[in-house]
């Protein structure tokens, strides 16, 4: 019979537990690295006065349940996002699209995206995620 004592350091299960939520945050809105700063410098949102980038904002009151949200606050942002076949003016941003979002959140960027979590997981997490 083989009997094992072992004993939790509370500071390290909290530091565990809180890393995955900020993680998430910190991935979407964090410095330069951030989701949103990508999304701005790839110039996908459709751009005239730059009011509709502007409108960008980040709901992490979820974070904890793994649900972070990018919402652009104005009139005419739904109708630019879900009609593609517009003819979008390519003078201020390049590669203005309908859709812009979804290279990240389901496309070809999802890799970049995952990349990035994982690297600031590990470093939150102090060591114990490897």
């Amino acid at each position: 019979m083989v009997k094992v004592k072992t004993k939790m350091n509370p500071r390290a299960m909290q530091r565990l537990s809180g890393a995955p939520a900020r993680a998430l945050e910190l991935t979407i809105q964090g410095a330069k690295d951030s989701i949103l700063s990508d999304i701005m410098a790839a110039e996908v949102v459709p751009k005239q006065t730059g009011e509709l980038e502007r409108s960008a904002t980040i709901d992490a009151s979820k974070s904890k349940r793994g649900k972070v949200t990018i919402t652009y606050d104005t009139p005419y942002a739904r109708r630019l996002y879900w009609h593609p076949e517009y003819s979008f003016r390519k003078d201020k941003n390049r590669h203005a699209q309908g859709e812009w979002l979804r290279a990240w959140a389901e496309g070809k960027k999802t890799r970049g995206v995952t990349k990035a979590f994982k690297e600031l997981l590990k470093k939150l997490a102090g060591g114990f995620i490897r």
